[in-house]
């Protein structure tokens, strides 16, 4: 199974639409904007046969207060997100599936456990535009 792991701070700070302004009313909306793809939709431009089976955003800061949506596990990271995505990550590969950390974090993703893949916040967003 590929488990979608969305690096939210990341995602959010791709695109200046105001979200500094209210960072927890970003995270919902980009959070909300998730739900459709928990209903296993194909992953083509990842693999042909991949599904996402499961979605967990990551947030940090003052974007914990974000409300969660249905379908999407939110992982309020205690600290940094970056650490918390490392550790979803090796957990998710623990557990037999692959994860897909949305970042564009250079840093992050040379942090990732082997066998993780990557895309970048673009590719989510034209995926859920």
């Amino acid at each position: 199974m590929l488990v979608l792991v969305v690096d939210v701070a990341n995602v959010m700070g791709s695109r200046p639409d105001g979200w500094w302004r209210d960072r927890a009313g970003a995270a919902t909306r980009l959070m909300a904007a998730l739900v459709p793809l928990s209903l296993s939709l194909p992953v083509e431009e990842v693999e042909p046969v991949d599904r996402i089976g499961r979605i967990v955003a990551v947030i940090e800061g003052r974007s914990r207060a974000a409300i969660d949506p249905p379908g999407i596990e939110v992982v309020r990271a205690p600290a940094d997100g970056d650490s918390t995505i490392v550790e979803i990550a090796a957990q998710v590969l623990a557990d037999g599936d692959i994860p897909l950390v949305v970042t564009a974090d250079r840093g992050l993703r040379e942090r990732l456990p082997s066998g993780s893949r990557n895309a970048g916040p673009t590719w989510l967003l034209d995926l859920i535009a």
